[in-house]
């Protein structure tokens, strides 16, 4: 039986838009058709949860990390058809957690299906590493700036040294010109930029409603890179049909 792929999205430092963008890109390769489960494997801040509108649930990872819980019964659907295994919000829930059954638990999800799309934690820690080790690639986010580029440096060093596949760089929140440009991030990463998502006001919009940006604001930008940014990494051409009134203006401005 073909076993699924574990994908990690890592950064060096919080901020970054990493949950953002494990969330859409998830929601982006299952509108592909793909079979995606997305994890939050981010035990001591995960916002998950938050951000899809179901911050408490009877099971999370963490009760499978404890090994009171199979990871079959910690599986949600969210509305869109979205799988999500959601950790918990509260602080208690990290006593006697085990990172250990971590790799068990994503072992039985790659079974189950295509994708298995990882919200790690950010920095350098056991959780972040907890998700890292046990990754088959990982996707590195950044911001354009000299501080998050630089942490997401040491990441990268870390994954090469544990031997992993670094797919490629995500650069998100992107601005304009006062910041690192797209190739100079490139340049001091010394890794591919697999998508740039610009800072849009969509998103935080998106967390206000508890819904996933790629559903709820399909024609934004930021939506836009992240389905990009997921049929890229499935070989897919990207399909971006504009709507009727950018049509229009598109055709008023010839």
């Amino acid at each position: 039986m073909k076993r699924g792929k574990l994908v990690v999205l890592t950064s060096g430092k919080g901020g970054t838009g990493k949950t953002v963008s494990s969330i859409n890109i998830a929601a982006a390769l299952h509108a592909l058709g793909k079979n995606v489960v997305l994890v939050d494997a981010n035990l001591t801040t995960p916002n998950v949860s938050l951000h899809l509108g179901a911050p408490v649930v009877p099971t999370t990872l963490n009760h499978v990390l404890r090994g009171n819980k199979r990871v079959n019964q910690a599986v949600y659907e969210h509305h869109s058809g979205l799988k999500v295994v959601p950790a918990s919000i509260s602080v208690d829930a990290l006593r006697k957690v085990r990172p250990e059954k971590f790799r068990g638990a994503v072992k039985k999800l790659k079974n189950i299906a295509d994708l298995v799309i990882v919200d790690s934690s950010a920095g350098l820690g056991k959780e972040a590493l907890m998700a890292i080790q046990h990754a088959d690639e990982l996707l590195v986010v950044t911001n354009p700036e000299i501080p998050a580029v630089t942490d997401a440096l040491k990441t990268i060093k870390l994954a090469e040294k544990l031997k992993k596949k670094i797919v490629g760089v995500v650069v998100t929140r992107r601005r304009g010109r006062k910041e690192m440009s797209v190739k100079n991030v490139a340049y001091m990463l010394e890794k591919p930029i697999i998508g740039v998502v610009p800072e849009d006001e969509s998103v935080p919009e998106s967390i206000m409603l508890r819904d996933i940006l790629v559903n709820c604001k399909p024609r934004s930008k930021a939506a836009r890179s992240y389905k990009r940014i997921a049929s890229r990494m499935v070989g897919e051409k990207f399909l971006d049909k504009p709507g009727f009134f950018e049509s229009l203006f598109s055709w008023m401005k010839r």
